[in-house]
């Protein structure tokens, strides 16, 4: 299974992270963003010309939330909870996430360098209360108690705060915290930052 990831591309690391979670193993095929020939390449591969994609045999995935959702379907369930309900939250919750927060996006863009804390403005703040009001409700250590596709999504978005000054209070903070120290997501910006080299 090959997945085609791209540097400093947050949805690649989500990607790259259901399969750690899943335990599947990827042959991990790196894009850079900033270079035509390989943007090309990627045109190549995928129709749609974006990254993340995973091919697996003649079955081409593109979008991060797709690849998770195949990704728990092959694992049996490893990335989302077992009750239907807590599932159907997870879900909803993660196609916000996927959709949702242009105001973080476009204002905390990715970088592996030094940036400078954001100014507030009110689009910002209300994002930003909407994502402490979603980590209020995390279980602890993850959202269900098990690691799964939410903390993967959300895990790089605590990730993105934190690197632009924004650390949550409370409880959500706590859960911020949590993510922040996740072996496996500090593996995941590691292998990331390799992918930029």
């Amino acid at each position: 299974m090959e997945l085609w990831v791209g540097t400093e591309s947050t949805w690649s690391i989500r990607a790259w992270l259901c399969a750690q979670i899943a335990q599947i193993p990827v042959d991990v095929k790196v894009i850079d963003l900033t270079s035509e020939s390989d943007k090309q390449r990627l045109a190549g591969k995928s129709p749609s010309a974006l990254v993340p994609i995973l091919i697996d045999g003649e079955t081409l995935i593109h979008d991060s939330l797709a690849i998770a959702e195949y990704f728990n379907e092959i694992s049996h369930g490893a990335l989302l909870p077992k009750d239907s309900r807590q599932r159907a939250l997870v879900r909803s919750l993660c196609c916000e996430l996927h959709s949702g927060f242009s105001h973080v996006r476009g204002q905390m863009p990715l970088s592996f360098a030094a940036v400078e804390s954001v100014a507030e403005n009110a689009e910002l703040n209300r994002e930003i209360d909407r994502i402490t009001d979603i980590f209020f409700r995390a279980k602890r250590p993850f959202y269900s108690q098990e690691p799964g596709m939410f903390d993967a999504f959300y895990g790089v978005l605590a990730y993105r705060l934190n690197q632009y000054g924004v650390k949550l209070t409370g409880l959500a903070g706590q859960y911020q915290t949590d993510l922040l120290q996740w072996p496996l997501l500090q593996k995941s910006f590691e292998q990331a930052r390799n992918w930029s080299c």
